[in-house]
Formats: structure tokens, sequence, C-alpha cells
């Protein structure tokens, strides 16, 4: 007899896979005539369906990791983030002006000399270097 259909509703009502469900050959009339979910859940009471356990790890014997140089999250100073955002900002201006042609090549790898060093407190300072750079 072939109870692959029997299966598939076993499956659906006890909320397993189908490759867990073991049915008893010896009860095999039993399980033929097993229509409603409640026929199916007094064979499983009865001992006629069994479910084999999950295989793999449990959950509660969940892998201890040893935190390494790239899992660890340190947080950005303040000085730091106040530097890189200065940079950027000052970088993107002489970049641009470089780009106008408004200023050569010597004199933009200058300023980015100066910005590395922070020599410029803001914006307003760079500025005022160009100015005098240009006169």
């Amino acid at each position: 007899m072939n109870l692959k259909k029997k299966k598939k509703l076993v499956a659906r009502v006890l909320k397993v896979g189908k490759r867990r469900i073991i049915l008893n050959s010896s009860m095999k009339d039993e399980i033929k005539e097993a229509i409603t979910r409640q026929d199916i859940k007094d064979l499983k009471q009865a001992g006629v369906i069994r479910i084999k356990e999950k295989k793999g790890r449990k959950k509660k014997d969940k892998r201890k990791t040893k935190k390494r140089e790239g899992k660890k999250k340190k947080k950005i100073k303040r000085g730091k983030q106040e530097y890189v955002k200065l940079t950027r900002k000052l970088r993107t201006y002489v970049k641009n002006l470089r780009d106008k042609e408004k200023i050569g090549k010597e004199d933009y790898r200058k300023f980015r000399k100066k910005i590395r060093a922070r020599v410029f407190r803001d914006l307003a300072h760079l500025k005022e270097a160009v100015k005098e750079k240009l006169k």
C-alpha cells in the first residue's frame, strides 16, 4: 500500500517534515482509514505514528566564539570625527578649485599637505589662505 498522501496529511496536521514521520507498518489499515485531523492525532497518541527527533546542533549547545580583531568595535573618539569631517570638507573645496583651474597642481598639493597637518581651523580660514595665494 502507498501511504504518501497520508504522510503528507500527517505532516500538515502535526507541522513536521514528511521525512521525520514514521508509520507503523503493521497498522496500515488503521492509517488508511484515518481521514480527519482528529483521527491522525489519535493515531499519534496511540503510537501508530511516530516522529523522529530533529537532527543537528541543539540551541542550548551554542558554540562560543572568541572575539578577534575583526569583531572588536570601538567608539570613534569625538576629536577624530571632527578631524574627518573637517578634512573631507576642506579637501573637496580644494579639489573643486583645482578642477575649475583656479589653482595649479603645485598649489593643490601644498594645500593638501597643510590640510593634513591641520593648519586650517575651518573652511573660512582655508578660503583666506587661498585668497592670499591668488593675489
